[in-house]
């Protein structure tokens, strides 16, 4: 029997070993900045490209460098670019996972065509931004509205701020939006948001390696929350969007398998504020400016008329 009982512990310990491993496996791939073999940022310039005119323009411009130190003594870095004709709007412009500030050109041309200043940062963990994890939007979700003060100490009270972020920067808009809010943020904006992270990291498991939610999700996230501050369950957008009180508009393709679109649905419907949202058909993972780069711009400058002037 004692025999029977020293194998079943050895037994235990191996399984408890291995699942251990395996979530500092998954840690590594989803939460420490790296390359990941299942993104590609394409970040070079072509002519067939639907928004090239829009991402030359602002390869070519003019870029004032920024700084924020966060509250746990990290030092962030954005651009900024100054609207044609001096105004009080600017619009804070959040990237994705593994992205940086430089692929969110063409999202800076659109609002400096509408007539913003255009702040675009570089998540922690991400680009020219210090940090050793990614935050997915929930240790970000501050550092946006950090951004936001910063614009009102550099460009006046009178500022008038749009918050707009793709994918892992729309979420953490969302989860910034349910914060306390400055009153010069006006309205959020954002593409292709999940609903938290515990549902992308549970939806990508599936998705690039076939395996379940348990036991490896839960594992991995309490190795996030030892390592990196925060669970995956926490970091909730469908939580924060519920006590958003701003105007918020969602976009999101109908061919998204990165971020499914049924996500933004249901952050629009927990949404109580005045909100809208545009399904754009058979576009894929914030591909909807590139499908419609025209009704895109349109769509939100009509939206975003009513909460700015």
């Amino acid at each position: 029997m004692k025999k029977f009982w020293l194998t079943l512990l050895a037994l235990l310990g191996v399984v408890v070993i291995g699942l251990f491993g395996a979530g500092m496996y998954f840690y590594h791939v989803a939460v420490v900045p790296g390359p990941k073999n299942f993104i590609s940022n394409q970040s070079a310039l072509k002519p067939s490209d639907p928004l090239y005119q829009q991402k030359k323009w602002f390869r070519d411009a003019k870029k004032r460098h920024w700084y924020e130190t966060t509250a746990d003594g990290l030092k962030l870095d954005a651009d900024y670019i100054p609207a044609a004709h001096k105004t009080n709007k600017t619009a804070v412009i959040a990237h994705g996972f593994m992205s940086r500030k430089e692929e969110m050109g063409a999202y800076a041309a659109m609002f400096h065509q509408l007539g913003y200043n255009v702040l675009l940062p570089d998540n922690r963990g991400h680009g020219a931004s210090q940090g050793n994890v990614i935050g997915f939007g929930w240790l970000d979700r501050r550092d946006y509205l950090q951004w936001a003060r910063e614009v009102v100490q550099k460009n006046g009270h009178n500022s008038e701020i749009v918050m707009f972020g793709i994918s892992m920067g729309a979420a953490g808009m969302v989860m910034a939006s349910g914060e306390q809010q400055l009153p010069q943020i006006k309205a959020y904006a954002v593409d292709s948001p999940y609903t938290s992270v515990e549902d992308e990291i549970t939806y990508e498991a599936k998705q690039q390696y076939n395996l379940p939610k348990y036991p490896l999700v839960p594992i991995t996230s309490l190795v996030t929350k030892v390592r990196a501050g925060y669970s995956f369950g926490e970091a909730s957008a469908v939580k924060q969007v519920k006590q958003n009180h701003k105007p918020i508009y969602f976009v999101t393709g109908t061919g998204d398998t990165f971020v499914p679109h049924y996500m933004t649905k249901k952050l629009y419907q927990a949404a109580h504020s005045p909100k809208e949202m545009w399904l754009v058909p058979g576009a894929a993972h914030v591909m909807s400016f590139s499908k419609e780069p025209v009704a895109y711009q349109q769509h939100i400058k009509q939206f975003l008329a009513k909460y700015v002037q």
